[in-house]
């Protein structure tokens, strides 16, 4: 695979890329009272706030119950349709897998900056890559992210830094059970769409799913209306499943007006992306989103983009194109989408989603 570098938190495209390795050391400088010019991204972080996200009992659609079984498919495939955005309790992901996530990831933005300056991003297609993003509106006004990152791609093939120590084996246990959270999860929203498995399979190429992982840090910032970490996006791929280190910074954009979502400690925030929009002809939504920032503390996010195969060419299903009378998007093949997004040149132009609508 040949472009897939802006998956996870980016459907805009990005200019250049570089690695400052001075946002840290200016989060942290005592005397910070105003940001640098280059971050300067006015914004509006008012939301509301909602108790309305719904709570899906992962357990209950891999359980043995066919009542609670089938309660939990209708939840999911409402959740999907109404709010895009879901939190998945029960889910077997152990607690210590995700506060080890957390500590390795938090040992590697600590590495020397020799360490990581190895992984500097040079281009989208790099399989590993560290940094952060300059970005350009539609007046061509260039403004750096108040974020670092580190994105991996971790499936069909598996890209990890060699340190810190454990982090090659904590990033493969968790990155795997998340796989499997996934394709169930898949796998009950084309069952509660009637949909036949073996299709399913044969179109989306689940064997050979593009999956990436992303971590997120956002160091706390003395003006948080006047820089941003990610802008307003969405998600290419089919589910996003994401966990936090407890300080709140997303917020969803729905029926025109922005939430602060927030999610449980040891639940997964998951939502649907713009493939499995596609793939329903509509019947899930893939929302935009972005992430705010906080003045008072750091917040980090563990992100997974987990997507089709590259080469699967990701149109409506059949079954439910026959069903509406007609294909609401284009088909377009998994990696030219994704690339198509990282030769976008503007955050707040139209999106390849909203290109693909018939």
């Amino acid at each position: 695979m040949n472009s897939m570098g802006s998956v996870v938190g980016e459907s805009e495209s990005f200019k250049h890329f570089e690695f400052d390795d001075t946002l840290k050391l200016l989060s942290d400088s005592s005397t910070l009272k105003a940001i640098p010019s280059k971050f300067n991204f006015p914004n509006d972080r008012t939301a509301f706030t909602t108790d309305s996200i719904p709570i899906i009992d992962f357990s209950a659609l891999v359980g043995g119950d066919p009542h609670q079984r089938s309660k939990a498919v209708h939840d999911l495939a409402t959740a999907c349709r109404d709010w895009s955005f879901f939190i998945l309790v029960n889910h077997g992901v152990p607690e210590r897998l995700m506060s080890e996530m957390f500590r390795e990831m938090v040992e590697f933005f600590n590495l020397a900056d020799s360490e990581r300056k190895q992984y500097e991003a040079k281009s989208a297609s790099d399989p590993i890559k560290c940094g952060n993003f300059s970005v350009a509106n539609t007046s061509n006004q260039s403004f750096t992210l108040w974020r670092e990152y580190l994105k991996l791609y971790v499936h069909p093939n598996f890209h990890c830094p060699h340190q810190p120590q454990f982090l090659r084996d904590v990033v493969q246990e968790y990155t795997h059970m998340i796989r499997v959270l996934a394709k169930k999860l898949i796998e009950a929203v084309c069952e509660a769409l009637e949909l036949n498995q073996r299709e399913v399979d044969e179109m989306l190429k689940m064997e050979s799913s593009f999956q990436l992982l992303a971590t997120n840090y956002y160091p706390r910032c003395p003006q948080p209306d006047q820089a941003i970490g990610i802008p307003p996006h969405t998600d290419a791929g089919l589910f996003t499943l994401l966990i936090h280190n407890g300080v709140a910074g997303l917020q969803i954009e729905h029926d025109g007006k922005w939430f602060n979502v927030d999610s449980p400690k040891n639940s997964i925030l998951v939502n649907v992306a713009d493939q499995l929009e596609i793939f329903t002809n509509g019947r899930c939504k893939s929302l935009k989103h972005r992430a705010v920032l906080n003045e008072e503390r750091d917040r980090i996010s563990i992100v997974l983009a987990n997507g089709p195969s590259g080469e699967a060419v990701i149109g409506p299903a059949a079954a439910l194109v026959e069903k509406d009378g007609g294909p609401k998007y284009y088909a377009m093949k998994y990696e030219d989408y994704v690339e198509s997004q990282l030769t976008k040149s503007r955050i707040d132009g139209k999106s390849m989603l909203e290109k693909l609508m018939i």
